[in-house]
């Protein structure tokens, strides 16, 4: 039977929890297989975040953090996304037709949210509430990657993003200026992406319940081996140890007031 998330160290005293959203490009058995695109196209970014896995893998080990990836292709549905998001499983993507999207009955979306979509964020509800229940305040890392560059577009400078929503800064801020002191990393602060995305895993599972977090995006150039995956998630866990002890990521934060309180 296909488990569509894999969850490690949930036992862990860690307050963090690392998850990866678009860790993989596998598709499931009882799907069409490459969902009827060429094997090859399976291997770009529109599938999954090349290497994001590594670098979670590794963050969340240096850490001895409780992992939580999803084990599908966001072509299948994108665990990213709001469920009432029009590109939760796309027929078309940069450019690609999804041959096996094209069609999507509503039985068939209902089956994927339930089989998919629904046990991967189950999973990652269920790590943060065993750590609330330690009377603790999760912190959430997410990892993704993006291209070095998109069709048509400049080429993107920057190695890494820290991603958030503008409002509640209290991971962001200190990661950016932290990886920002380095002269050979060049950090992005809501680059390539805006960290404000309504229904996002961030904003569903963190930002609306007041929890400290944010989402890292690696340059996938940079992590596109075993090796150089860990070498960046051994490279994030050292800027992130340091803001694991400050008072205000211990608290939960008021959207409201605009402060952490508790």
């Amino acid at each position: 039977m296909f488990e569509p998330f894999l969850l490690s160290r949930s036992q862990s005293n860690s307050r963090v929890v690392v998850i990866c959203d678009h860790a993989r490009n596998t598709v499931p058995p009882e799907l069409p297989e490459t969902l009827g695109l060429p094997p090859e196209r399976m291997e770009r970014h529109i599938a999954w975040d090349v290497g994001a896995e590594g670098v979670a893998r590794a963050l969340a080990e240096t850490l001895d953090a409780t992992l939580v990836l999803s084990t599908y292709s966001r072509l299948v549905i994108d665990p990213n996304r709001g469920l009432d998001d029009p590109t939760l499983m796309r027929a078309i993507y940069d450019g690609v037709i999804i041959p096996a999207n094209l069609h999507l009955d509503h039985a068939e979306q209902q089956r994927r949210i339930n089989t998919y979509y629904r046990p991967y964020h189950a999973a990652i509800e269920s790590a943060l509430n065993l750590i609330k229940a330690r009377g603790e305040v999760p912190i959430i890392l997410s990892i993704h990657s993006y291209t070095p560059q998109l069709i048509g577009k400049a080429p993107r400078p920057w190695h890494v993003g820290i991603l958030w929503d503008e409002v509640d800064g209290r991971l962001a801020k200190p990661l950016i200026a932290s990886l920002g002191a380095d002269p050979d990393i060049v950090v992005g602060d809501n680059e390539p992406y805006s960290g404000t995305f309504p229904g996002d895993t961030m904003a569903s599972q963190v930002y609306a319940q007041g929890l400290p977090g944010t989402l890292l995006e690696v340059r996938n150039d940079l992590i596109a081996t075993p090796e150089t995956q860990r070498g960046w998630g051994h490279l994030l866990a050292q800027h992130v140890k340091p803001l694991l002890e400050e008072p205000e990521t211990m608290r939960i934060f008021d959207r409201t007031g605009g402060q952490p309180h508790g």
